[in-house]
């Protein structure tokens, strides 16, 4: 649908008077300042992107984080210390190299946020400096907690109040509530998952040099010579 505007003379010094102006504007020109909000709204992103990226890089956990890559490979993970893991989810988080494949597959389902905001938690319960505590209490703040935050996870509303009140004069256990709910979320959700997992399954079934690995001995069915099924135990 085209609009039909008229431009008087009288606004035109260099027209004769008795000549009339109009321009014919379509929808591109009248959807002008939707794309111009569009465009302001894509700026907002790109920026809380580019303040993810350098939050992250500046907040890292040294020894554990995700975002470290480390020199450890999976050919370097025996399947005898890869099958602890699968005792608890506690067991994993005790293995640097069961956090770090925990991690990886937790990248794969767009959730890495989680572990992140769990190791960022750990690291500020050391903290003794009040200065570095105020610190890093608004950088887990302003990268997990807050409303549209960058790697906002997934808590409650109560939880993130009850955090935004005391985040001005945080103390160690402020982020504790929403630490404790989000890896219940990771036992409860992503460890299952995670153990039934491409990457999990690679290195538990990996035979190793001189290493002698046994699957589990299932029933298989036969019949006798009366036609009646029968199970005996068999290796696969």
């Amino acid at each position: 649908m085209e609009t039909l505007l008229f431009l008087f003379p009288q606004f035109n010094y260099m027209a004769p008077k008795e000549e009339a102006y109009f321009k014919m504007f379509g929808p591109e020109d009248l959807q002008a300042p939707k794309m111009k909000d569009d465009t302001s709204r894509q700026k907002d992103k790109e920026r809380k992107s580019r303040l993810s990226l350098f939050l992250t890089k500046s907040g890292s956990h040294e020894n554990v984080s995700p975002h470290k890559k480390t020199n450890t490979t999976s050919s370097n993970i025996s399947p005898e210390a890869a099958l602890q893991w699968s005792d608890s989810f506690e067991e994993l988080l005790k293995h640097s190299d069961g956090l770090e494949s925990f991690s990886q597959f937790l990248r794969t389902e767009f959730s890495e946020e989680n572990i992140e905001f769990w190791l960022a938690c750990e690291e500020y319960k050391t903290i003794d400096s009040e200065t570095k505590l105020l610190s890093k209490a608004k950088y887990i703040y302003t990268v997990y907690i807050e409303s549209e935050a960058p790697k906002e996870v997934n808590i409650d509303y109560n939880t993130k109040m009850d955090i935004q009140k005391v985040i001005a004069q945080p103390t160690k256990s402020c982020f504790e509530a929403a630490q404790m709910k989000v890896y219940s979320l990771m036992k409860k959700d992503s460890y299952p998952r995670f153990l039934h997992s491409d990457i999990y399954l690679r290195l538990t079934r990996r035979k190793g040099p001189g290493t002698t690995m046994f699957r589990r001995r299932s029933r298989s069915c036969v019949f006798n010579d009366r036609g009646e099924a029968t199970t005996e135990p068999s290796a696969w």
